[in-house]
């Protein structure tokens, strides 16, 4: 994947737009327009702060479905996604918790984002919604049918999970990105906005060239501005949540002043 013709930057950083809980959520506060509302204020923020692009995701849906979700998550996840791509203009992702490729994918296509997060993507992991199966072999399919130009990154070792019969290994790195085809892979801490160790990510680049492939690396949980520069220096990119959040507060709307902080931060080694 060329992460430029992706996200406009070599090294990207990544903004979350976490949704409030949509229509059918447990915590849904019954007001369409204060979530669409609150998800444009993120997004606005995150642009004006500095990001080079920004990944939206029904983080406030919980508990959630383990693999499809319902149609009108769908719906309302492709309104407000197809509003924030009209909002600001950076490249825009998708990510449908717990693990709907399909769904996310579809979103996608469907209002010309441009890459999304699939949490599982080979291999079965195990979560607190059961057993998450990668579907890879239908994700690229449908990407190919759909004839949609949007790049797939995919989680190793997920966080909020664990391998299921046995520690997580080099293969699995193979086994994504090589046999899942994914264009780029994730590399997390243990849970949302818990740190992701350097240690991690260097392993995750060793196991890449030990293997033979360019497969870019990304960072997906807990980095700050005081972490960013030294993840940076060995991963290709940084997904950034709640970081950026009022207070350090991942249910807290976005802090423009602590995205510019972050991206100054960044640009030491950009």
């Amino acid at each position: 994947m060329n992460l430029q013709s992706v996200f406009g930057a070599e090294r990207p950083i990544v903004g979350m737009v976490h949704l409030d809980p949509l229509p059918g959520a447990p915590r849904y506060g019954g007001d369409r327009d204060a979530i669409r509302e609150a998800a444009l204020r993120d997004a606005r923020a995150l642009s004006e702060g500095g990001v080079d692009a920004i990944m939206v995701e029904n983080f406030g849906d919980a508990p959630f479905y383990p693999d499809s979700v319902p149609a009108h998550v769908v719906a309302s996840m492709t309104t407000l996604v197809d509003d924030i791509t009209h909002s600001v203009a950076l490249p825009v992702g998708v990510n449908v918790l717990r693990n709907d490729a399909e769904a996310a994918l579809s979103i996608a296509a469907a209002t010309g984002a441009g890459f999304v997060r699939v949490n599982v993507h080979t291999g079965v992991r195990v979560a607190d919604q059961g057993l998450l199966h990668g579907t890879a072999h239908e994700t690229t399919r449908l990407r190919d049918r759909l004839g949609a130009d949007v790049a797939l990154l995919a989680d190793l070792d997920v966080k909020h999970s664990a391998p299921l019969g046995g520690e997580f290994s080099a293969e699995e790195f193979a086994d994504t990105a090589e046999r899942g085809l994914a264009d780029g892979v994730i590399v997390s801490g243990s849970g949302t906005g818990r740190e992701t160790s350097l240690e991690a990510v260097e392993r995750a680049v060793a196991e890449r060239q030990e293997y033979g492939l360019s497969t870019p690396v990304l960072v997906g949980s807990g980095v700050t501005a005081d972490s960013v520069a030294d993840l940076l220096s060995t991963a290709e990119g940084v997904i950034v949540g709640t970081s950026l959040k009022e207070g350090g507060e991942t249910t807290n709307r976005v802090d423009p002043e602590r995205v510019r902080r972050l991206v100054e931060a960044a640009e030491t080694v950009r």
